[in-house]
């Protein structure tokens, strides 16, 4: 956990997330209505996806996430890919990362006041539903058939492979249910994985996961492992996020990540964005301080946040006013 307790008292007692990714390959001029969505930049446009890590560094990001969340080995075989090209995308996927951190770094160490902190590069996993890409991922509904078990046997390879390419974190993100959780936890402990991991939920209601299960009874299961280092909440409406980190504060002592999304309401089976019921009067940044006092250590952006968002966050939470 050192390399997250040091970021985060460089910044200040609050390190910043990045934003929302595919938002933001799509600004770029990025297809990307496809099963792997952002994955697919990976394979068409990886500059774009160094691109974005750029932009989101350069907006004071501490934190930057791999492209990974829906890249899997199904779903690239799926594509008429080889297990080796499969495999090197997830690769890919770390290494733009981290190059993008690397130069960046470098850039910033030539001026004379350097006002950003050396990032962290998180690989990010996401839930088994967001492989399907059904809406899954919004309900926490696998079906009868899926266990423990098997979500392990999907996630194995893919943690190992992305855990080996050299991140600083593992971020499993917008998990749904309590199973997905369970399942997670084992695997780091069966792998032995040694980098920090990250696990964080996805909310609906600001009071339960997306399955409708209690977050104390999730947190009883992260609590008790050693792998996870920080627990939380992404892809949630903002305007519920206090509450949560509320009601984490009482169940773990373990560090609170929220990367909320913007408000607007992705409908999975239709594949577009249902306008926000969003933010009323009170802008994201403004939010962002809150979840600060709330006590939240790590905050960003998920999907439709943009590094103009997370430019706005770092200056509120880091009290600069230059950038």
């Amino acid at each position: 956990m050192g390399v997250v307790e040091e970021l985060v008292a460089k910044a200040g007692g609050c390190a910043v997330i990045d934003g929302g990714f595919a938002t933001q390959l799509e600004a770029l001029g990025a297809d990307i209505n496809d099963p792997l969505w952002s994955a697919a930049c990976l394979i068409a446009k990886p500059h774009l996806v160094k691109e974005v890590h750029m932009q989101y560094l350069e907006a004071g990001a501490d934190i930057i996430i791999s492209s990974s969340y829906q890249a899997t080995i199904p779903g690239f075989l799926a594509r008429g890919m080889t297990l080796d090209e499969a495999e090197g995308l997830l690769r890919t996927s770390v290494k733009l990362a981290l190059e993008a951190r690397d130069e960046f770094w470098k850039s910033t160490l030539r001026k004379s006041k350097p006002i950003y902190n050396r990032a962290l590069v998180a690989a990010s996993i996401g839930s088994y539903g967001a492989y399907l890409a059904d809406g899954s991922e919004y309900s926490g509904s696998y079906g009868a058939d899926i266990t423990t078990e098997k979500l392990k046997d999907f996630h194995r390879r893919r943690l190992q492979v992305l855990a080996g390419a050299g991140p600083d974190l593992i971020a499993f993100e917008a998990i749904p249910n309590k199973m997905e959780a369970q399942a997670l936890v084992e695997l780091l402990e069966e792998e032995n994985i040694q980098v920090p991991s990250w696990i964080c939920f996805s909310s609906v209601d600001g009071k339960h996961l997306c399955s409708g299960e209690s977050f104390a009874d999730c947190l009883q299961i992260l609590n008790a492992s050693e792998k996870v280092s920080i627990v939380g909440v992404n892809c949630t409406p903002p305007q519920f996020i206090e509450g949560i980190i509320c009601e984490l504060r009482k169940q773990t002592k373990k560090a609170i990540a929220v990367y909320p999304n913007s408000g607007e309401i992705w409908d999975g089976r239709a594949k577009r964005w249902l306008s926000a019921e969003c933010l009323g009067h009170k802008s994201f940044d403004a939010l962002a301080k809150r979840w600060q006092e709330a006590g939240a250590t790590l905050i960003g952006g998920c999907c439709r946040t943009t590094p103009s968002t997370i430019r706005a966050v770092s200056k509120i939470l880091k009290g600069r006013t230059g950038h």
